[in-house]
């Protein structure tokens, strides 16, 4: 007969809490939310150029401010976090208000008031009520992983869900705008696509925010966010102190802003556009090529999480790391040494190479976000460990400042490429010829920042003392700390 393989809890001595599995897949779900929602707000440039007027300069000003905003909004979240408590939960409740918000915000941005020749102040108003609701929803539900378990092998689990719906939805939605929607509109982004791609998005976040809510309706309750020590009001100073002392979410904002700034500039639409469109030359075939290389790396999530359920999240982050920049080194040098234009050729040996490529690029970046979910929920227990206090909207909001301060700058950074390419007062087209500016400037922007971000990542993790031996005693010091609090609790009860 085999023998039953030990549970994490039996080969640490921790009772560790679990999770359904249909629970996590609601959870991740998010994912409809969120992403659906990235993939539309990465059209916000044409959006302000095409329905208010505005130009390639202004648009990137405001959407860095705007990202400012909402950086400095996420900590200030964590005292609304920290006051709501009904009898519909926490959770819940938060993460309903929060799309209500966005949805309106969006609605108007896309449809409702552009191309009504109202110009930058109504478009700069409403993208900031979108950050209001965005921060509402993405900050609450950033708390949800670390509630719902602390099993050092089922947390990665929740990696591999929230990964494959964090690739899986942005990639539909492209081939939903990008194949189907914007032929239909005539081949160029105007109003009719855009309002169209914006209620496709509202749709899809829709469902997405109500399988959430189903998943996290047994944790949304009181007892759950209780800490080791007494409970007392959650102060500035407070949100200050994780980040002065809190050592692991020091090297994770150093760690993953860097990436982040380097993928939200890859993301954008405009550089889509220049390496899709113009660089390969066939924008409906290159983003099906995408599609056609990411569905299959998303099993290497599966294999990345037994990898930090067996070492660690920290051990993840760097293993993947090295594999990532190894595979983008690889792909530069196709660029560089091939003929982009060959990839849009159906069925050619670099369409093919081009595709495999891109497969193993995108299953390494996805067992490094797998790592990376799993090791914000240690950040989370680490402080529990520290301070005495259960806080997980604090140290996301923390997180989300610095990050966003950071990646502010991605909007910037990417209308002010194109800007130096010529593209002032429009924006570039599929149809535009390739120039040798456009070529490097294309190169540098979707390779060489990951590049950057990736080597401030293993620089950063050297410091981070998270290792999976440390974490197994982090959720031995909790458990022994909570059973006191509990046994204070009683004593104080009986007298």
């Amino acid at each position: 007969m085999f023998k039953k393989k030990p549970t994490a809890s039996e080969v640490d001595g921790v009772q560790y809490r679990r999770a359904k599995l249909w629970q996590i897949i609601c959870y991740a779900c998010n994912g409809l939310v969120g992403m659906s929602v990235y993939s539309l707000i990465g059209m916000a440039s044409y959006s302000a150029s095409i329905g208010y007027g505005i130009t390639t300069a202004a648009v990137g000003i405001i959407l860095t401010c705007s990202r400012i905003l909402d950086g400095i909004t996420d900590p200030l979240l964590a005292f609304v976090y920290d006051r709501v408590n009904t009898k519909f939960g926490k959770l819940r409740i938060l993460m309903v208000a929060g799309f209500l918000i966005e949805a309106l915000a969006l609605y108007g941005m896309f449809t409702g008031f552009s191309s009504k020749g109202l110009g930058l102040p109504v478009f700069a108003l409403l993208y900031i009520v979108y950050i209001i609701g965005y921060t509402i929803t993405n900050m609450t539900a950033q708390t949800i992983p670390a509630i719902m378990t602390n099993d050092p092998r089922q947390r990665p689990t929740i990696g591999v869900w929230t990964t494959a719906f964090n690739y899986l939805v942005p990639m539909a939605m492209s081939m939903i705008f990008n194949v189907v929607l914007l032929p239909k509109c005539g081949g160029t982004y105007n109003q009719a696509f855009l309002s169209a791609a914006c209620n496709m998005t509202l749709l899809a976040a829709g469902i997405g925010t109500a399988l959430v809510c189903l998943g996290v309706s047994a944790y949304d309750k009181p007892e759950t966010f209780v800490g080791t020590k007494k409970s007392e009001p959650l102060k500035m100073s407070d949100i200050v102190e994780v980040l002065k002392h809190n050592k692991p979410l020091q090297c994770y904002i150093a760690s993953n802003a860097s990436d982040k700034l380097a993928q939200q500039v890859a993301s954008q639409a405009i550089i889509n556009t220049l390496f899709n469109g113009i660089l390969i030359g066939n924008m409906g075939l290159a983003t099906i090529l995408t599609v056609i290389s990411m569905v299959p790396s998303i099993f290497f999530a599966a294999f990345g999480a037994k990898y930090v359920g067996k070492h660690g999240s920290k051990n993840g982050i760097v293993t993947w790391t090295y594999v990532s920049m190894t595979i983008t080194a690889a792909l530069v040098l196709f660029f560089i040494f091939g003929d982009p234009t060959q990839i849009g050729v159906m069925g050619s040996p670099s369409m093919i190479l081009y595709v495999v490529l891109t497969l193993l690029q995108n299953g390494s970046n996805m067992c490094i976000t797998t790592s990376n979910t799993s090791y914000m929920a240690d950040a989370i227990d680490f402080e529990l460990d520290r301070s005495g206090r259960y806080i997980p909207a604090v140290i996301s909001g923390t997180y989300s400042l610095v990050d966003k301060l950071i990646t502010s700058f991605a909007a910037v950074i990417a209308t002010g490429a194109v800007a130096l390419l010529g593209y002032t007062t429009t924006m570039p087209q599929p149809t535009d010829p390739c120039t040798s500016a456009i070529f490097w400037m294309t190169l540098s922007l979707k390779f060489g920042l990951p590049l950057i971000g990736w080597v401030i990542t293993l620089v950063a993790m050297r410091e981070c003392p998270l290792t999976k031996e440390e974490m197994v005693n982090v959720q031995k010091r909790i458990a022994e700390k909570k059973a006191a609090a509990q046994s204070e609790f009683y004593k104080e009860q009986l007298q």
